[in-house]
């Protein structure tokens, strides 16, 4: 039996971590609207508890110092700002603190840069915690956790042979349980359209509390719509590790959003963070202030703000993407 635990991410935290978008190559116009959308998130939370903001090069870092607050900025190499899929994994090995690091292959060999598969290690580094790698690839945005043992994932991004070839749902299972301490897998089918990570949970269902989670309903011409409802009915017939029936709430979603080609992007109002005494909301239209009251109702003792994250997403993610949390 694995002796590591996942705390949910409401509970009392040491810090957040994220990354400041640093190349210019990468981000090209969308740099300084990428990172003024990643300053608000950052100062929204920084008064609240200790933000640590990584910056990949000199001039990342000098631009980040006194745009964000309170927060720390942190020099560090990384390829992009995806800390959720780079980074390590907080968790508790009998009670003592332990940075979890998995093998990270760009979504699949989709994107392959340099300092990504090193910057797992390094925040362990920063954050005085031992840090442990394991042999498989995950990626942090492709799960989503209670704190109790439950873990909700997708097929279409586990069980891709593009990630770990061998997996079944039964060796995925095994996998999660000796790594994570998980009881109970959650199988939801497919993601997003268009969404290169192959389907992340992060951008379909969040626990809220044990035993309760909110996915989004169809708004406005989505193109996401058979997928959505879907989700919602595989989820509404799911029990946990305790064996609770779960509680399943939609908010709207933020219906179609189009790219630079006018094809659909993956934009989603599940990709919010929590923080100590803030959650951010990623926003795209005018569904956000129905999202944001809706969401304020499971987190009172939070204050809930809806930020813009149209230039994040066309990097390919919003603001959960972007953070981590390392647990108190």
């Amino acid at each position: 039996m694995s002796l590591i635990t996942v705390p949910a991410e409401w509970a009392p935290r040491k810090a957040l971590w994220t990354c400041w978008p640093s190349d210019p190559d990468l981000w090209e116009a969308d740099l300084e609207p990428a990172r003024e959308e990643v300053a608000a998130m950052v100062r929204a939370f920084a008064l609240g508890e200790r933000v640590r903001v990584l910056a990949s090069g000199p001039e990342a870092a000098a631009s980040a110092v006194g745009r964000v607050g309170t927060a720390k900025v942190i020099e560090a190499k990384f390829g992009d700002v995806w800390l959720r899929d780079t980074g390590p994994i907080f968790a508790r090995e009998k009670k003592k603190p332990v940075a979890l690091g998995f093998q990270f292959n760009g979504w699949g060999g989709k994107y392959d840069l340099a300092g990504d598969k090193d910057v797992g290690a390094r925040v362990a580094e920063e954050a005085g915690t031992l840090y442990r790698p394991h042999h498989f690839v995950l990626e942090g945005g492709a799960i989503e956790m209670d704190g109790e043992g439950t873990l909700i994932t997708t097929r279409q991004c586990l069980l891709n042979p593009n990630r770990n070839p061998e997996w079944t749902e039964e060796k995925a299972e095994a996998a999660l349980a000796d790594a994570l301490g998980v009881k109970k897998v959650l199988w939801l089918d497919e993601g997003l359209a268009n969404d290169h990570t192959d389907g992340h949970v992060d951008n379909l269902a969040r626990f809220v509390a044990p035993g309760v989670v909110v996915c989004q309903a169809p708004y406005k011409k989505d193109a996401n719509a058979k997928v959505l409802d879907q989700i919602y009915e595989q989820l509404s017939e799911m029990t946990d590790a305790k064996g609770r029936r779960l509680t399943v709430h939609r908010v709207p979603s933020p219906g179609l959003v189009l790219g630079e080609d006018d094809e659909p992007i993956p934009a989603s109002h599940m990709n919010f963070i929590i923080g100590a005494k803030t959650v951010v909301v990623p926003i795209y239209s005018d569904s956000a202030d129905e999202v944001v009251r809706a969401l304020a109702a499971f987190f009172p003792g939070r204050k809930v703000v809806g930020l813009s994250s149209h230039a994040i997403l066309t990097g390919g993610g919003s603001f959960h993407c972007i953070t981590q949390q390392e647990p108190a």
